[in-house]
């Protein structure tokens, strides 16, 4: 950050919302603490964290845009 009064009026929008998503996905371990179904011989457990590594940057790129939308 600059330092300069710009970023101090920063608002809560709805895309942020989407930040909740992964977060909720893989913080809820009963619903992926299992080896089935597998996927190329590697456990349920370990590919779905997997995915949503993906899945997170795919989810945080449109907040990223809204953001500098925002900015300008």
């Amino acid at each position: 950050m600059t330092g300069n009064a710009k970023g101090a009026g920063k608002r809560f929008r709805l895309v942020h919302l989407l930040l909740i998503v992964p977060f909720a996905a893989v913080l809820w371990t009963p619903f992926y603490n299992s080896s089935e179904p597998s996927l190329a011989g590697v456990p349920f457990f370990y590919w779905y964290q997997m995915l949503w590594i993906v899945l997170g940057a795919a989810v945080l790129y449109p907040v990223y845009r809204a953001e500098l939308r925002a900015e300008e």
